[in-house]
């Protein structure tokens, strides 16, 4: 089976990058991934990248949107398939 990370990416309002973070850490995913990473970058950007034991285009749980006031544009999403390291 393939190993696939979905990579989602938002940038906070200024002053809001604390908050973003804390609702993508607190976000939920129905099924659970084999990993979960959160990250933060200057610019009050957070990155959340998941692993999964699947295809590269199966169907799998993502995070969703924040409202649009945390965040200063619509959140960035890819997939990347592993091929070992």
């Amino acid at each position: 089976m393939t190993v696939v990370t979905l990579m989602w990416e938002a940038r906070a309002a200024d002053g809001r990058g604390a908050e973003l973070l804390a609702w993508a850490r607190a976000q939920r995913l129905p099924t659970p991934p084999l990993r979960r990473e959160t990250f933060t970058a200057p610019g009050d950007r957070v990155l959340v990248l998941t692993w999964w034991n699947a295809p590269l285009d199966a169907d799998l749980p993502e995070l969703a949107e924040p409202s649009a006031d945390l965040v200063t544009r619509p959140v960035h999403r890819w997939r990347f398939e592993s091929h070992g390291t």
